[in-house]
């Protein structure tokens, strides 16, 4: 039998919301983003780990260092200091914003409120939904690119395709990614978490093949591509704000995964 009164049980530390009649029947409850109950908090360290693993091993971010050393004017030894001192600096914020979503088990929308308020929060809501759109976009063209090369040496045929072929690779990848995210935190979880052991394969993979062809000391004393003469803390901070803004957003909704953490050593361990 359902409570006519929603109640809050503190269960070890993370607060546990039994809903009642009186927030379901709101017009402002949503199953979506209701907080997670205990029994839906099976994220451990290696889940939140695999979960940072697929995505910082993606092809974005191998063209990080390469952005930064050709439109930002760095030099290597720069733009790795940047990248560092960049995710140091995201961190902060994203273990902040993720503290209320494990122990409250509500996501970003909801983190939100106590901000905005309960209209308020729509219009950060939708400007974070805009760059996700964003991002997803990015990430499915480099899917679907990935897919079209892979079938091009497959079938020869496929080559001759051309755009068609990348126009179909990036539905077929974006039809992947909504089959899995519409069967909900579960699906995503495992997916992540077989995922990651390949993408470390995959990264390690590449170093043994590119070692040979490259010269670690070259690379490192290569020139920057900024004026001679010209200060590096412009070029630096320019570079180091389009560093830290690839992660801000994440930053920000990070409660929605986090909610499914299973205590706060586990969300910070794994981090």
């Amino acid at each position: 039998m359902t409570e006519t009164t929603s109640q809050m049980v503190d269960r070890g530390g993370l607060i546990e919301l039994d809903v009642g009649n009186d927030v379901r029947n709101s017009t402002r409850f949503n199953e979506d983003i209701a907080p997670t109950q205990a029994s839906e908090r099976t994220w451990s360290k290696w889940n939140i780990a695999a979960l940072w693993v697929g995505m910082s091993i993606c092809v974005p971010t191998y063209t990080l260092g390469g952005v930064l050393t050709a439109y930002f004017g760095l030099s290597v030894g720069e733009a790795l200091f940047a990248i560092l001192l960049a995710n140091v600096i995201v961190l902060i914020p994203l273990t902040l914003n993720a503290f209320p979503g494990t122990k409250f088990g509500i996501p970003f929308p909801v983190v939100l409120r106590s901000s905005f308020g309960i209209l308020g929060s729509n219009v950060p809501c939708l400007v974070r939904a805009l760059v996700g759109c964003g991002w997803f976009g990015i990430q499915t063209m480099f899917g679907g690119l990935a897919i079209h090369l892979l079938l091009s040496e497959l079938i020869p045929a496929w080559a001759a395709l051309g755009g068609v072929g990348e126009v179909i690779g990036f539905f077929v990848f974006g039809a992947m990614n909504l089959y899995v995210v519409i069967r909900g935190a579960e699906s995503i979880k495992w997916l992540e978490t077989l995922a990651a052991p390949l993408l470390l394969a995959v990264g390690v993979g590449l170093m043994v093949w590119a070692w040979p062809h490259m010269s670690m000391t070259e690379l490192l004393a290569q020139p920057p591509s900024r004026p001679e003469g010209a200060s590096v803390y412009g070029y630096f901070f320019a570079g180091l704000t389009a560093m830290v803004g690839f992660w801000a957003t994440l930053s920000l909704n990070i409660p929605d995964f986090s909610r499914f953490a299973k205590s706060q050593k586990t969300k910070s361990s794994a981090r």
